[in-house]
């Protein structure tokens, strides 16, 4: 006949299973559990909370002791004990010593025991919670790859499984033109980590210009090694992204290690990216160098500089180059002006719309740069994650209340 497990051994197989499905160590819940017993002691015993729980993983013994002074004449039952009685316990003890006496969780009352179970439970919820929080937080602002467990019909916001927590990627946060698919594995950047009654939660995106960057990375051995240095993006996510990079060793092409033997690198990453186009261009000190760069795959003839100081500029290009340095919609100048912290005003060669005639009737193309103020105060960036906090905690509630339905 099979011999049944001691219920301390069916207590340490129960911690090592959380330990191996939830990922909290098994000393955390012990600490939870001496927690437990101590207040349920507390309860049961007159307030007295002088435990010592011992815990033998050798042997799987969990053992817990209510500590008592030995006394001629007990006043109080819960804190003392007679020398008789002691010495059962401990036959060397005397008067004014503290005897641990053995506890059995069955003495303990119901509301005790009830006590130490709502206690055990919030261990485990708040050892949950430092298991996220710590998984998030070793890779903030970095790239993880997640699995796509559910996509809201309605909104298009996807919870995916990021390690052993779920985290959601708003529709406004995915790439323009992707569908995701329950079971998809997909890579994403994780912009914040924020704490909440839920407990820590990942704000990600495949948006950002830094997603990007963290795939060269680890695409590119030069990058990941610092041979070659990614100095500037600028990304219209699903459409087109331009990246200026820059080789501290001369013996290395940074353009060229970025595009990898017959363009595979380049290639792997633009297929993360959906389809979407990069521009690579070498990194220039040189302001005039930078922007004519920057516009490409257009050539520019001259670019000249504000004489006034202000990062504005004129970039001069061939009349049948004209289309193609504006880009689509102005994609092309507009990326380029972010990319290089540049307004750019585009002109054709033929001075087609006029160098002599008024301001006021000329057509220009300027791209939005970025000037030293925006990029210095961050405006932006904190606009952008107060709206995604609040998109992220509307996903969460949709998907919180369809797990309710089923």
């Amino acid at each position: 006949m099979k011999k049944n497990k001691e219920p301390e051994e069916n207590l340490f197989e129960a911690l090592k299973l959380i330990e191996k499905e939830k990922g909290i160590p098994t000393e955390f819940m012990i600490t939870q559990i001496t927690k437990a017993i101590v207040t349920a002691c507390k309860n049961s015993y007159g307030g007295n909370d002088d435990v010592t729980v011992e815990c033998n993983r050798e042997t799987g013994k969990l053992e817990a002791r209510l500590n008592k002074t030995v006394v001629e004449e007990v006043n109080d039952v819960n804190r003392e004990i007679t020398l008789d009685e002691a010495r059962k316990i401990s036959p060397l003890a005397n008067t004014g010593d503290k005897v641990g006496i053995p506890l059995d969780p069955k003495n303990f009352g119901r509301i005790a025991v009830s006590t130490a179970r709502n206690m055990i439970r919030q261990g485990i919820r708040d050892g949950e919670k430092e298991q996220a929080l710590s998984e998030y937080q070793s890779k903030l602002q970095d790239i993880v790859t997640a699995t796509v467990e559910q996509v809201d019909p309605s909104t298009g916001n996807a919870a995916l499984k990021v390690g052993k927590s779920i985290a959601i990627l708003p529709k406004s946060e995915q790439i323009p033109g992707e569908v995701l698919n329950v079971g998809d594995m997909i890579k994403v950047y994780v912009v914040n980590i924020k704490s909440g009654d839920k407990g820590p939660r990942a704000i990600i995106s495949r948006t950002k210009a830094d997603f990007v960057k963290r795939l060269f990375e680890e695409e590119v051995p030069e990058i990941f090694d610092g041979v070659v240095q990614i100095k500037y993006i600028s990304r219209e996510p699903g459409s087109r992204t331009k990246i200026a990079v820059l080789s501290t060793d001369p013996e290395v092409d940074a353009v060229g290690a970025c595009i990898g033997p017959k363009g595979q690198r380049v290639g792997t990453i633009v297929g993360q990216l959906c389809g979407e186009k990069i521009d690579i261009i070498e990194y220039s000190e040189d302001p005039v160098e930078f922007i004519k760069k920057a516009l490409s795959p257009a050539e520019v003839l001259d670019v000249v500089i504000d004489p006034n100081g202000e990062k504005i500029c004129k970039a001069t290009v061939p009349d049948n180059q004209l289309s193609l340095a504006i880009g689509n919609k102005g994609q092309n100048v507009r990326l380029a002006a972010k990319l290089t912290g540049w307004k750019i005003d585009i002109r054709p060669e033929s001075g087609f719309f006029g160098e002599d005639d008024d301001e006021d009737d000329k057509e220009e193309y300027i791209g939005d740069g970025l000037n030293d103020e925006d990029i210095a105060s961050g405006d932006n960036v904190e606009s952008e994650a107060g709206q995604e906090e609040e998109i992220v905690d509307a996903a969460e509630n949709t998907v919180d209340n369809q797990e309710t339905e089923k």
